[in-house]
């Protein structure tokens, strides 16, 4: 496994006692709200899988609370069977899933936030280690391992350093708690009053259905560390949830079509705060953690592998590109929209109202200014992937049934 040589396992624990990784928190600690995020009853099953594993944990969150992106028939559905043990509430701002972060952050009682993706499942002690991650002070965030469920098997040319086009993990990433620049925006956590303070989730990153542009969770850890320079973002691989991957994101062209998105999603970043936070991480992915999988797959004799990686640096920086040009034209009229509100504890914030549509990129509030994190190698992924039939076909009658992996 190759990773940045910037991003070497440290230790973030209270007690300073070298790289190991603090136990689960059991008992007392901050208050913590777990949030799940959903937008289609096409996901039904995987939503009720999702809420399950959170009842499942061993340390139970204080709060979990569901937040409905502009689906009536969701919400209906959500508050006739899944009202027990979770608070129900509708996005209150732009439909997409920035806005439903924000209406969360904004709603949310506990001082820590936790976003679980609704296709996705926690390990029993997922909580537990997220809470352990913040008993050093600096820490602002924490997130966690992210493993590929692949409903049809991995298929064989699809290399592991890749596993970010389907919002999981991949090789290269830290095996220790290790201080990162950004999180899987599947499995993340935040101290809430400081995302509150830095503005939120851009609404202009972010997916609206199928629109492919994501990075908002980059975005907005890369807003942390330029406000606070000495604070710390810890990956704990530790705290590890399960991610849904259906045989449809298993092809070649759902490769292809999420590198290209990726390098657009990438250069709306660089747009945003700077080519040196931006790109901190993609460079050293690509001077270290690509050429070493290529070589090994060549060494192994998987010449599809090597391909595809090959084939998946091309399309993201062709993204990259077309997203840069597109960028430097449309400059000029997004100075004209009006900036995105921060979001806060008090007032209905942050871009429009419920039922009005995005209209397009906006200028941020709250540019960052100031240091800039420390780069690791953690490439960035839009996680909330385009909508698909459940399963189990139409949504249940009953309370989910589906436990933690």
């Amino acid at each position: 496994m190759t990773t940045d040589r910037s991003a070497e396992p440290v230790d973030l624990s209270s007690d300073r006692g070298g790289d190991r990784t603090p136990g689960p928190v059991d008992g007392p600690g901050p208050s913590l709200t777990v949030v799940i995020c959903a937008y289609t009853v096409e996901r039904w099953d995987d939503l009720c899988a999702a809420v399950a594993s959170v009842h499942a944990q061993h340390r139970p969150p204080d709060e979990l609370l569901l937040v409905v992106d502009h689906c009536p028939e969701l919400l209906r559905l959500a508050r006739e069977h899944l009202s027990t043990g979770l608070r129900i509430i509708a996005n209150e701002q732009r439909r997409g899933l920035s806005g439903a972060r924000n209406t969360a952050l904004r709603a949310a009682r506990g001082e820590l936030i936790a976003f679980l993706d609704d296709d996705a499942t926690a390990a029993p002690d997922w909580t537990g280690h997220l809470l352990a991650g913040y008993r050093a002070p600096e820490v602002l965030g924490v997130g966690g391992l992210v493993r590929p469920w692949w409903q049809s098997g991995r298929p064989g040319w699809f290399p592991p350093e890749f596993d970010w086009v389907v919002g999981c993990s991949y090789r290269g990433l830290p095996r220790q708690a290790a201080r990162v620049r950004n999180f899987i925006g599947a499995n993340m956590s935040f101290r809430r009053a400081e995302a509150l303070a830095a503005g939120g989730f851009r609404t202009d990153l972010g997916r609206v259905g199928r629109r492919p542009l994501g990075c908002e969770e980059t975005e907005l850890c890369i807003r942390l560390a330029a406000r606070h320079p000495g604070a710390v973002l810890r990956y704990e691989p530790a705290a590890a949830v399960r991610h849904r991957v259906p045989p449809a994101r298993t092809t070649f062209s759902y490769f292809a079509a999420r590198c290209f998105a990726e390098g657009r999603s990438k250069a709306a970043v660089v747009r945003h705060d700077g080519a040196a936070a931006g790109l901190a991480s993609e460079r050293t992915y690509l001077r270290h953690t690509v050429p070493a999988a290529v070589l090994r797959s060549l060494r192994r004799w998987r010449p599809a592998t090597a391909a595809a990686l090959c084939a998946g640096v091309a399309l993201t920086a062709a993204g990259y590109l077309t997203g840069s040009a597109g960028g430097r034209t449309g400059r000029t009229a997004l100075r004209r929209t009006g900036a995105v509100r921060p979001v806060t504890g008090g007032q209905r914030t942050g871009g429009r109202r419920t039922g009005d549509e995005p209209t397009g990129d906006e200028p941020t509030h709250d540019r960052p200014t100031g240091d800039r994190p420390t780069p690791h190698d953690q490439p960035t992924h839009d996680e909330q992937t385009e909508a698909r039939p459940a399963a189990g076909g139409r949504p249940p009658t009953g309370a989910p049934t589906r436990g933690a992996p």
